[in-house]
């Protein structure tokens, strides 16, 4: 920490999320608002000088179209989790990886590695790690009526009840190239303000040319697969497993792979 602390610093700011502290400093004013543009869902800022945990950032913008191309750095805390050429790239991870923070030390919430829409008062839960799918079929719900309220995290409170996390969708066309981040309301979907109760869990994976034809499963299953994919399962185990049967309690939980999300929509919804 302390060569980074003499690297010399531009400008920095604080904020808190879900009762997580979190501090930025940069080495050039100019990159700092296109920080601000990656922040958490629920972010506000903040004028504490002891944070949780301190990213710190070098980003060259203006770089890339010199001769000399330096690398984009960044740290959280002391672990370096970017190192790139490409300043878009250290955008993306910068995203990912403070949201990634907020999920795993939040207070009194659990994040669990989700889609989630609302569909006539009531949530539906599409567990999956990244690229198993779930965006992709948040999509397609919403574009059937439902309303939006995460295509990454469902966020639940200790009454067992699902938050909306509603930040743009990462609509990815091609696994090999970045998603493009579009907003919900831009595709004329609804989005959640309100914490629902889980009716149903849908647990999917995408294998081309199969049918949907999904299995019931026990509740007791259904937290195991809820488990699997909630990020402070490790280092707030306690929390979590006091969360995840309440917000099963009354839900439906079916397992399956599937086709085409365009192919299953009508079905889960109706």
């Amino acid at each position: 920490m302390a060569k980074l602390d003499r690297l010399g610093w531009a400008d920095g700011l604080s904020f808190t999320a879900y009762g997580v502290r979190v501090g930025i400093r940069v080495n050039d004013h100019a990159i700092l608002r296109e920080l601000i543009q990656r922040l958490p869902p629920g972010a506000k800022p903040s004028t504490a000088q002891r944070v949780d945990h301190l990213y710190s950032i070098t980003g060259f913008p203006a770089s890339s179209n010199g001769k000399v191309r330096r690398f984009n750095l960044g740290y959280w805390n002391l672990l370096r989790f970017s190192r790139s050429r490409d300043f878009e790239t250290l955008l993306d991870e910068f995203e990912s990886q403070v949201q990634l923070t907020v999920a795993e030390y939040a207070a009194r919430r659990v994040f669990v590695h989700a889609g989630v829409v609302a569909w006539n008062g009531r949530a539906i839960v599409i567990p999956g790690s990244s690229y198993s799918g779930k965006t992709t079929l948040v999509e397609q719900l919403i574009r059937a009526g439902a309303t939006y309220y995460s295509d990454e995290y469902a966020v639940l409170d200790e009454r067992g009840r699902v938050h909306p996390y509603a930040r743009p969708l990462g609509i990815r066309t091609d696994p090999t190239k970045r998603a493009t981040k579009i907003p919900a309301d831009k595709i004329g979907a609804q989005v959640g303000s309100k914490p629902l109760p889980i009716d149903l869990v849908i647990s999917t994976g995408f294998k081309a040319g199969a049918r949907w034809r999904p299995r019931k499963s026990t509740r007791g299953k259904g937290v195991l697969e809820l488990l699997a994919n909630t990020v402070s399962a490790r280092s707030q185990p306690e929390l979590a497993l006091r969360v995840l049967p309440k917000a099963l309690a009354s839900a439906r939980i079916v397992k399956g792979v599937r086709g085409e999300a365009s192919e299953i929509v009508e079905r889960i919804l109706t």
